[in-house]
């Protein structure tokens, strides 16, 4: 969709807080409307108690809202809430425009930028999931859809046949989906028997996650300015200064309002975050929205039941800050300020992550046979070597090994 293309939308939220928050959540789902190919050529704001049940703002402001449109020759809405589909159908009603919520941009973006196989089969359940219960009544509000957001992912040839057609889909996809879990269950066992230590990378979305892992490990995964510029996971590996190797795994970036639909099904790839040693949560510390943001982070943890993980906070992007800006979670273990666009403090970084490693590991001083030395190999890659020396009777070595390792042909 070029530039001239572009669909226009009015933003719109109803809200009960402070304003600050309210235009902040609309400057992120302006944000999001840009990734997904169009633009906000308004806003219109509603302070309420609770959103209204039938036209989410109320009929009076929703006829504003109709005037506000034909002036701005927008295509239609987007709320900044997941609208009932009652609140879906009378507001495409009133309006006679296209009407769109935070859930199905979310949803849209994810279509659009899901690779893996695994990815679309869950980008297109979940939206099966949000669009088999606005089926019914809601053949006007489809309709007006057309083209461009919202359409992407599964075709309305597929949503405007009966319940019972859509939940076989949605049974189909979930035994798919389930298949490839395993496969994804079996390679991580296969790791976590190879003994390398696994920081799994978490943090809100466009925090700096895929460059931070690009730096570290001498990568090329796609990075951009963008929301949700990345979905798939992504394992690389990173060799420490003792010369142990790390396994490093970005995940989805987290966001306000994450639809359940998409915890549900990305549980499993957001899960890797689960079977680390260490969680590195990145934070992009020149974001005014940074607390909130982390606050949606460890949220959103819980949520996955994830949790008795030492976490390590890298605030990002901190050439962009004061010198003299606090920086602190009361969450993390560790905290840092670096930049993973130029490099700063990442040695620091790795030598942080290091020193929490150690923590699960044990030291040891044996003689390894010299009919063993291959296990010294063994040691670089799992372990981190301290000493060693050639004598008579074998190599004399000092290590940090993982519990539970056991060295081939060593005597102690």
């Amino acid at each position: 969709m070029n530039e001239n293309t572009r669909e226009k939308y009015i933003l719109l939220i109803a809200y009960s807080g402070e304003e600050e928050e309210a235009d902040a959540s609309l400057d992120e789902l302006a944000e999001l409307l840009d990734t997904a190919g169009a633009e906000a050529v308004g806003r219109m704001k509603q302070k309420l108690a609770h959103p209204d049940p039938a036209t989410y703002i109320g009929s009076g402001k929703a006829m504003e809202l109709k005037i506000s449109l034909t002036a701005r020759e927008a295509d239609g809405i987007v709320c900044d809430d997941e609208l009932s589909p009652a609140q879906m159908k009378n507001l495409s009603e009133l309006l006679d425009a296209k009407v769109i919520d935070r859930t199905m941009l979310i949803l849209d973006i994810f279509a659009a930028h899901a690779h893996t196989s695994e990815g679309k089969l869950q980008v297109e359940m979940a939206q099966l999931k949000y669009r088999v219960s606005r089926l019914t009544g809601a053949g006007k509000a489809m309709s007006r859809l057309g083209g461009g957001i919202g359409t992407r992912g599964p075709g309305e040839s597929k949503l405007e046949t009966d319940r019972r057609v859509i939940g076989k889909r949605i049974s189909r996809l979930g035994s798919e989906i389930k298949d490839m879990q395993r496969v994804r269950m079996t390679t991580r066992k296969k790791r976590m028997g190879n003994l390398r230590p696994v920081v799994a990378i978490v943090g809100y979305t466009n925090a700096g996650k895929s460059t931070l892992l690009n730096r570290l490990t001498d990568s090329e995964v796609l990075s951009e300015d963008k929301l949700f510029a990345t979905l798939d996971p992504t394992t690389r590996t990173c060799v420490l200064k003792g010369g142990q190797e790390v396994l490093f795994t970005d995940t989805v970036g987290f966001i306000n309002k994450l639809p359940h639909q998409l915890i549900d099904a990305f549980r499993s790839t957001l899960e890797e975050a689960r079977y680390a040693d260490v969680i590195l949560h990145v934070a992009d510390a020149s974001d005014p929205a940074l607390e909130m943001h982390m606050q949606v982070v460890y949220e959103t943890l819980r949520e996955l039941e994830i949790s008795g993980k030492p976490i390590i906070t890298a605030f990002n992007k901190v050439d962009l800050l004061e010198e003299d800006t606090r920086l602190w979670d009361d969450h993390a273990d560790e905290s840092i300020r670096i930049s993973a666009k130029s490099g700063y403090r990442l040695e620091e970084l790795l030598e942080c992550i290091d020193v929490i490693l150690q923590k699960n590991r044990r030291l040891v001083e044996c003689t390894i046979s010299y009919t063993e030395a291959k296990a010294l190999a063994e040691l670089r890659r799992y372990g981190e070597l301290l000493e060693e020396e050639y004598a008579e009777d074998g190599i004399r070595i000092k290590a940090y090994i993982p519990d539970g390792v056991s060295i081939r042909g060593a005597v102690v």
